[in-house]
């Protein structure tokens, strides 16, 4: 098998079995992130609110997750051969992560754009930078050309069975520790996450309400799901850099379109607010992506439902970055 076979994308829908075994294969090295409750935002709506803390993950990101359970199922020739991952960050400091763990070469396609602290996170844990443009598309096309030339592996970013799986342990983690739960909350950049998330709480707690958050700068979801497939974006922007993806993914929509209720979309400047308050209240560092779920309920887009869950999906960014975003709330 290539690791352009790898990559391709399958339309199938993951299975219950699927997920447990990607939260086995993945149990002896990833942490388990709690639920924790947020106080502040209960007092203000009226609901109990939780949040599954991410950034606590390795790597700083959720990302860690779909990562090695992707890099645990490859041949030992496709591992040694080396692994590419195109990225705007979160999903390249993961695979890297993932690669040391393995004793195997990493390369990371980058934005031109990319936050030092994702560019730093990436290199410190050992693998190569390449930069690539501003867009998925972009990081894609270079990743590819990598795949030709130097036979590297393609680990993708969320159009791909083994890495939907792994980021479903999100939901399966979720699901067991508040199996009453009654809305989820997840972020939506290529899918990954909200995809697995969606397919795990569905499957393990069908009661429960899923609910898609997405920067308004770039809602590739919103728009999918109006034309009833995957939608190209002409562009998008926004502080929320890991969410910046001009399009989902095919099989994730397959999944957003069986499992989440509903999509909504937040404006930056909710971003800062939310990222203030998991900072004061929670002692959270959260990047503008991974505080996307928490503004949406502060914002009052999302009404909680029985006990709420925000999943906060990652917290790499650097100090600087931190200051000056809050100091503008």
């Amino acid at each position: 098998m290539s690791s352009l076979d790898i990559a391709a994308p399958r339309t199938a829908l993951i299975t219950l079995a699927e997920l447990e075994r990607a939260a086995a294969r993945i149990a002896p090295v990833a942490v388990r992130t709690p639920l924790l409750p947020f106080d502040h935002a209960s007092e203000l709506l009226g609901a109990e609110i939780w949040v599954k803390p991410e950034m606590l993950q390795r790597s700083g990101a959720f990302k860690f997750r779909g990562a090695y359970n992707f890099l645990a199922q490859l041949g030992e020739a496709e591992r040694r051969r080396g692994v590419v991952a195109p990225s705007s960050g979160n999903h390249a400091q993961a695979v890297a992560m993932a690669a040391r763990m393995f004793g195997v070469p990493a390369v990371a396609v980058m934005p031109t754009t990319v936050t030092a602290a994702k560019r730093a996170g990436a290199e410190r844990l050992g693998a190569r930078i390449e930069l690539a443009g501003t867009t998925t598309q972009h990081r894609w096309e270079r990743a590819v050309e990598l795949v030709e030339r130097e036979g590297l592996t393609m680990v993708p970013p969320y159009d791909h069975p083994w890495i939907v799986a792994g980021q479903g342990t999100v939901g399966l983690e979720i699901a067991d520790d508040m199996p009453d739960v009654g809305t989820v909350l997840v972020p939506v950049g290529g899918g990954g996450l909200s995809a697995g998330t969606a397919a795990a709480i569905k499957l393990r707690a069908p009661h429960a309400r899923v609910v898609g958050v997405e920067p308004a700068g770039a809602a590739k979801l919103t728009r999918a799901r109006e034309a009833g497939r995957p939608v190209q974006l002409g562009s998008t922007s926004g502080l929320a850099d890991g969410l910046l993806a001009v399009a989902v993914g095919d099989l994730p929509f397959a999944h957003h379109a069986a499992y989440v209720d509903e999509v909504v979309t937040v404006e930056d400047g909710a971003l800062r607010g939310a990222m203030r308050a998991l900072f004061d209240r929670l002692k959270l560092v959260a990047e503008p992506s991974g505080a996307i779920a928490v503004a949406a309920l502060l914002e009052g887009v999302v009404a909680p439902r029985g006990r709420t869950v925000a999943v906060l999906s990652g917290g790499n960014i650097e100090w600087t970055g931190v200051a000056a975003l809050l100091a503008e709330t």
